[in-house]
């Protein structure tokens, strides 16, 4: 397992993150439990969940879990924003449902202190100054040691880090993003605005909902027992909506033909991509089972090859217009423009 950053902060956790959305849904308890032990086992130090994960469950699984482990390195985090209720104020991210979040989560958790303290998505209801104020006096408290994003675009997140810097607030130090070989899109402004804040990133869904471990063929509607056997319309990864793309049995193939000669799975091959990518900090494993869980940190040690990052960046180039993003605009997207300053 490797160590890193937790983004702009001087905390240090393992580059692949257990995710626990499918605690108390998809994986019982005693299954969670043996999950986080085989993490732990591992190497591994990064835990994320949320309050809205089965409606609180996951995080009170992790807590009980938590109670019977002595473990001091481990880093927690979990998210605040949506719906914990039915009141009009039981979502979003005002200081008043974030206050109530907070604590709900600490008392599910059963700790102190929440390590990384991430803001779910944005709230276009809420002035950001209001979030953030709480957020830096959450961390003078002490009851949050760092805070982060998720699901932010490249503009709410560089207006979010600027007014934290002029009100000399805490500052943020992670945006988590869905980003794998399927879903590039988020290097056009997201990835740069990151990098430009020093944030890392901790991307969800790095298997592109099961399609990147290779369970999933063309012309053949998934059935039994895997997310999309369930519900072959569930969600981002939906079948009709992934398989109408002719890119996405390109890039399929390219993650095969390296899995096969390397005698590793897909998801392997996935995982090391995007851990590898720029501004990277940690990937979150959203595993139910032991059985896919081993096979996920078989990803812990594996570095691909500067060809193979290079097959797997070719095949899987976002389209762009050429310009501001393509060629057209290359120029101006780097520190020195050729004929001019």
């Amino acid at each position: 397992m490797q160590y890193r950053n937790l983004g702009n902060s001087g905390a240090v956790v393992s580059h692949l993150c257990l995710g626990t959305m499918t605690f108390g849904a998809e994986s019982d308890e005693a299954t969670s439990h043996a999950l986080m032990d085989a993490y732990v086992d591992a190497g591994g130090n990064f835990l994320d969940t949320a309050d809205v994960y089965s409606a609180g469950v996951s995080e009170e699984i992790v807590g009980r879990w938590l109670k019977t482990k002595k473990l001091r390195d481990l880093v927690i985090a979990t998210k605040g924003r949506f719906p914990m209720g039915d009141g009009p104020n039981h979502i979003g991210l005002s200081r008043k449902h974030l206050s109530e979040a907070l604590e709900a989560s600490l008392r599910r958790l059963g700790v102190e202190q929440i390590d990384l303290y991430q803001m779910h998505a944005f709230d276009a209801l809420t002035p950001i100054e209001e979030t953030l104020r709480f957020l830096d006096d959450a961390t003078s408290s002490g009851k949050i040691a760092y805070y982060g994003f998720s699901n932010f675009l490249g503009w709410q997140l560089t207006k979010a880090v600027w007014i934290a810097r002029m009100q000399g607030f805490a500052p943020p130090v992670t945006l988590q993003p869905q980003y794998n070989l399927l879903v590039r899109d988020i290097e056009h402004e997201i990835v740069p605005a990151c990098q430009d804040a020093n944030m890392g990133l901790l991307p969800w869904s790095p298997l592109g909902g099961g399609w990147l471990s290779g369970k999933y063929k063309r012309d053949q509607i998934p059935t039994g027992a895997s997310r999309l056997g369930e519900n072959p319309k569930r969600g981002m990864e939906a079948y009709e909506a992934r398989n109408a793309k002719s890119s996405t049995w390109d890039i399929i193939g390219a993650v095969e033909d390296i899995a096969k000669s390397r005698g590793i799975s897909m998801a392997q091959v996935a995982l090391a991509w995007t851990s590898a990518q720029p501004a990277v900090t940690s990937v979150i494993l959203g595993v139910r089972t032991s059985e896919q869980l081993k096979d996920n940190l078989g990803a812990a040690s594996l570095v691909l090859s500067t060809e193979e990052l290079q097959r797997l960046d070719a095949v899987s180039k976002p389209e762009m217009d050429d310009y501001p993003y393509g060629t057209g605009g290359i120029g101006q997207r780097h520190r020195r423009i050729e004929g001019g300053r």
